[in-house]
């Protein structure tokens, strides 16, 4: 599910060239689409969380296809801006929801023991959803056009949303339909804010890493190009490193997190190492060697894409299985949001004072947070 809802999201940016010259608008709107994604997946995140407890998750992850397929449908039909504009609000509402169900149904069937590695391997979902995009969507475009491209993607989204009812009176038995969705209700996961003093260092903490990480992806080809001496398909390889870096580490951080390292020890190394490849980016120039950007590349990815995972697990723990839900909604509020604000910011600071500055603040930001998961005091739940 996470997989064809991120593919559907990220097709839009896979097809935008086509788009552009067909619907005569400016290729570099399409962060537009993507912002009014994450913009209302923010608000879905956390309004989706009753609706979990009263229909369950499965039924929940079903209306998260639905707006799949609704957003598909308005932009493959639709064919103009507002069309698109639509497709995305279509889509976000939808969007927000997929960590909280993922999340909600993973904790109850999840030995402690394997717990970050189970949620690390869910996590792929979104890198996946990319890769496939970028892979499939564009040789479409170009033998069937943009429409038919994003269409195709119905088919799957269908065969799913069936496969899903076939185990939803196994998997959403512990529902409540008692459960009353009231407005108060609906803010549950801002409640943990305030009533569980653990979660609001690690909440922070995604904000930031969820922005370094979007700072990473959307500068790095520019930034390499303008001034590393870079022609755009080797930036692209960097590129690529630093998403390949990112879905090959992941397992492997939630079995190190699972057997040696304890999850909120190695998120404040991680936003450590974060911050230091950040600074190291900051100095990219035509005299670096090659092998050393690749170095910073990988390393970058690993960290600052790897996190997701073990974040997840987290929330999840200290939700604990009556809150798993709350506190996986509240994530991904968290990270949503740090996905909009950051690398606007860092757009302004590289217009005011350059990509080091901007590289640095930003570094910055994550090493704080880095640092305040490390001496985080333990409390109860």
């Amino acid at each position: 599910m996470q997989t064809l809802v991120t593919m559907a999201a990220y097709s839009v940016p896979a097809a935008a060239p086509a788009i552009a010259a067909d619907l005569g608008v400016a290729g570099e709107r399409v962060g537009i689409f993507i912002s009014i994604v994450y913009g209302v997946g923010m608000i879905s995140a956390i309004l989706s969380v009753s609706f979990i407890h009263r229909y369950g998750a499965v039924r929940v992850s079903q209306f998260i296809l639905l707006a799949g397929l609704a957003m598909i449908s308005a932009a493959a039909l639709g064919g103009t801006v507002l069309a698109l504009g639509l497709s995305a609000v279509l889509l976000g509402i939808g969007y927000g929801a997929t960590a909280p169900t993922s999340s909600h149904l993973l904790m109850s069937r999840t030995p402690p023991s394997i717990r970050n590695l189970v949620f690390s391997i869910r996590q792929i979902g979104v890198p996946l959803g990319g890769v496939l995009g970028g892979l499939i969507v564009p040789p479409l475009v170009l033998g069937y056009g943009w429409q038919t491209a994003i269409g195709v993607q119905i088919v799957p989204a269908i065969v799913l949303l069936i496969l899903l009812q076939m185990v939803r009176g196994t998997y959403d038995a512990g529902r409540n339909p008692g459960h009353v969705i009231t407005a108060g209700g609906l803010l549950g996961p801002l409640k943990l804010l305030r009533d569980v003093p653990q979660i609001r260092g690690l909440t922070l903490a995604v904000f930031f890493y969820a922005g370094m990480q979007l700072c990473f992806v959307s500068f790095m080809s520019v930034h390499l190009t303008s001034r590393a001496g870079f022609d755009l398909v080797g930036a692209g390889q960097m590129l690529a490193a630093y998403q390949v870096s990112g879905v090959i580490t992941r397992p492997i951080w939630g079995v190190v997190a699972d057997r040696w390292i304890a999850p909120p020890r190695m998120l404040a190394i991680m936003g450590l190492v974060m911050a230091g490849m950040g600074v190291l980016a900051g100095m990219f120039s035509a005299d670096w060697p090659w092998f050393g950007i690749v170095l910073v590349a990988v390393v970058a990815g690993a960290r600052a894409s790897g996190y997701t995972g073990l974040a997840f697990a987290e929330f999840a723990r200290i939700g604990g299985q009556s809150h798993v839900a709350e506190a996986a909604g509240l994530g991904a509020f968290s990270q949503f949001f740090g996905v909009m604000l950051l690398p606007s910011l860092f757009s302004i600071l590289v217009t005011l004072s350059g990509y080091g500055a901007a590289y640095a603040t930003v570094a910055a930001l994550s090493g704080l947070a880095g640092v305040g998961l490390l001496f985080a005091r333990k409390s109860p739940r």
